[in-house]
């Protein structure tokens, strides 16, 4: 297959390093920091489950007008350390969020986005700390089945079965093949986008010389805790600030939960958030952010900039 050209972006970011709750996380930023005030306060942006802070570079770079941006590295992913562990709580994004934004933006409200797992986060934050977030917006953080009680006692024997299991992600020949996996899970990623984006996703150990996904393998096994649907609504009621949802018109849950979680559900579940202002982007799947960019950062502008609360 004939090489990608890499993306080349438009706004380069910078990289920081800061230390949070014992671990050197990595945060990427956009944009001057003198340009954040009350009107436009700092922009943070939280990814998902295996990506990296560095996905929302074509939406950065596709805003129309100058924003201090910055997108952290969750624990274990990306260029901030791992914990360790054998196991990741959600807990802990939860406090990590927290602590970031102690030091990124020490007593000032922030304008909070997440994707996916970053969404759910954000979701939860934003109710537990509502007087630190001005507006959110929340790109696919559809959160997880319920579970019932009942379910505790194989979600453990699982979790101790998988603990005994070495976990391991796959590794590639080259940034290339990086970027055609890529291309694979997401039909609609342009090659350039891919071919830069595999360069934060992965890197070359020295040893193998193999390129390695940037992700610790541990982010693999099954959590023991439920996920427990009526405390989250619980958070959610309490967002204070307005919230804007995205999602692609190609996204099916159905693929991801079957019956388990029907879109009836989340749709009774998003009712309980106070404001919430709705939009759909075509053609695009889970990963709006690489698909349609353009069409997002219009979106995510008009609301942050709306007159009001």
């Amino acid at each position: 297959m004939t090489p990608f050209e890499p993306y080349v972006p438009l706004c380069p970011s910078t990289s920081q390093t800061v230390p949070v709750r014992g671990l050197r996380y990595h945060v990427r930023r956009w944009g001057d920091p003198a340009l954040a005030c009350a009107e436009r306060p700092p922009l943070v942006m939280l990814h998902g489950w295996m990506d990296v802070g560095a996905s929302f570079q074509f939406v950065v770079d596709a805003l129309a007008a100058p924003r201090h941006v910055v997108a952290p590295d969750w624990r274990g992913f990306g260029l901030t350390e791992a914990p360790g562990t054998d196991t990741y709580w959600f807990a802990d994004y939860l406090a990590d969020l927290d602590a970031l934004l102690d030091q990124l933006a020490p007593g000032q409200p922030v304008d909070l986005l997440g994707h996916s797992m970053g969404g759910n986060v954000a979701m939860l934050y934003a109710g537990i700390r509502p007087e630190r977030i001005r507006r959110l917006v929340n790109l696919e953080g559809f959160g997880m089945p319920g579970n019932t009680p009942d379910e505790a006692p194989s979600r453990y024997r699982r979790w101790l079965d998988e603990l005994k299991v070495p976990q391991r992600l796959r590794s590639y020949d080259s940034p290339q093949a990086v970027a055609e996996r890529l291309c694979r899970n997401n039909p609609l990623l342009r090659p350039d986008r891919a071919a830069w984006l595999a360069q934060h996703w992965a890197r070359r150990d020295e040893a193998s010389g193999q390129w390695v996904i940037l992700g610790d393998p541990a982010h693999k096994r099954v959590n023991p805790v439920l996920y427990r649907k009526e405390e989250v609504l619980a958070c959610w009621q309490r967002i204070g600030a307005p919230v804007l949802w995205v999602e692609g018109d190609r996204t099916d849950v159905a693929r991801w939960w079957g019956d388990r979680y029907p879109r009836t559900e989340f749709e009774a579940r998003l009712a309980v958030v106070p404001r919430v202002e709705r939009h759909v982007l075509s053609p695009a799947g889970h990963m709006l952010h690489h698909d349609q960019p353009e069409a997002l950062a219009r979106r995510i502008e008009a609301f942050l900039d709306a007159p009001g609360d």
